[in-house]
Formats: structure tokens, sequence, C-alpha cells
């Protein structure tokens, strides 16, 4: 039996997008949400490749240069420190890949990112079920339990902003 290889960690190219793509919607079917999942091609090329980008992406690719993993990241900003963080919007590893050190050098590569930038924070937030839990756990990441996400999305979205346009208030795109 020979040991897997380990990946090497590089920023999302064009041609990565179409496995991206897919890997995320793995991931929807994985967090039993593939329904929610609606990210196309053309979607996540503008968002990583337009001139002035909001995403980012890294991929974990295999011998032969093929992603098998995918960290997909923004930058936040914290007002009480004052400096820019980066937020992990998904992390996926693809099955046969897990145990490579993917994930750990994803992350690895996102945490040296915050460190040469002076950014003091990476964040994510995980399904309460992820067996990850216990990975994330053995690098340091503490749970953070006092803070409660929430979610404005659909209706309840489209009625507030009406009101923001009902009082004139619509800031310019």
């Amino acid at each position: 039996m020979t040991s897997p290889v380990t990946p090497t960690i590089r920023p999302a190219r064009p041609e990565d997008v179409p496995a991206v793509v897919a890997m995320v919607h793995e991931l929807a079917e994985y967090e039993r949400a593939p329904d929610q999942c609606h990210l196309t091609t053309e979607q996540l090329t503008a968002a990583l490749f337009s001139p002035a980008p909001a995403l980012f992406g890294h991929v974990a690719v295999d011998e032969h240069d093929e992603p098998n993993g995918f960290a997909l990241w923004f930058l936040n900003f914290s007002t009480w420190a004052g400096v820019h963080g980066v937020y992990l919007e998904d992390l996926y590893v693809r099955p046969a890949s897990r145990g490579t050190g993917a994930g750990r050098l994803l992350l690895a590569t996102l945490a040296d990112i915050c460190v040469r930038r002076g950014y003091r924070r990476l964040e994510w937030w995980m399904i309460d079920w992820n067996p990850a839990a216990g990975f994330y756990a053995s690098i340091g990441a503490e749970q953070m339990s006092e803070w409660v996400p929430y979610r404005l999305s659909g209706d309840a979205l489209r009625d507030l902003a009406r009101q923001a346009t009902a009082a004139g208030t619509r800031p310019g795109d």
C-alpha cells in the first residue's frame, strides 16, 4: 500500500472553478442541504476573478495538479481590533483525499496570510454535527459560544429593504 501524497496548496485559478463548484455541491450534499446550493461556474468565476474580487480561494491539488480540496474566504474587519481578518466561508476536502493533510494545509495557508498581513483572526462557522470539531480543536481553534449568529434572508430581507426604500434612505450602489 502506498502512502498518500502530500497535497500542494495554491491560489485557485480560473481552470479550477468547475472542480471547486462541484466540490461546493458535494459539501452541500454532505451537509444535507443540496437543494439550498445554487452556485454556478459563472458565479464563482465572477466572484473570484473580477477586477476587484471580494472572494478569494485556494485549492489543494494532487500530484497531477487536480483540485481535491478548497478553501473559499473573504476579508472581514474587526472594529475593536482595528484590522482585517479572514472569514473562511467553506473548507472541503474530497473523501478520497482526507487524511493527506489537505485540510490542515489549507487552514495553515490562511493562517499564514493572516500573520503576514497583520490580520488578527481566522474565523469560520461549522455545522454542529460535523466530526471536524475534533480536528479544529486539535489545531487550537476555539468554539465561540458567547456569540450567536443571526441571518436575515428571503422575505424578511426584502421586507426590511423596502423600509429603507420607503424612508428614502437608500444609499447609492
